[in-house]
């Protein structure tokens, strides 16, 4: 019965299981941290610090976050809507949009 499950139209993030991770936002110190994938590549969000903060790519290269006016405390932009953030990698490994660094198995697809 689950396999039907698809065929109606039920959005992916019901079937998204949070992925744990270590996160850092800003220049602050690593913590335990979830990434949920609502759509692979598309749409995710990280939950840290009793914050959700969301990320969108628009498929030609430009990703977007959303980090809502009582997200972390933190030098991260807070409260102005959607955003361009940058995306690259430091030493650690770690996977960075702006100050929002994320560690671990990053399902990036």
């Amino acid at each position: 019965m689950g396999w039907r499950l698809g065929w109606l139209g039920l959005p992916a993030a019901l079937a998204a299981e949070p992925v744990p991770l270590r996160c850092r936002l800003g220049d602050g110190p690593w913590q335990t941290c979830t990434m949920v994938v609502e759509s692979p590549g598309e749409r995710w969000e990280i939950r840290v610090a009793g914050s959700r903060i969301s990320f969108r790519h628009d498929g030609g290269g430009t990703v977007t976050m959303n980090n809502p006016p009582d997200g972390p405390p933190s030098k991260l932009t807070r409260g102005r809507g959607w955003i361009p953030v940058q995306t690259s990698w430091i030493a650690g490994p770690a996977l960075c949009w702006n100050g929002v660094c994320a560690q671990g198995d990053i399902p990036l697809d």
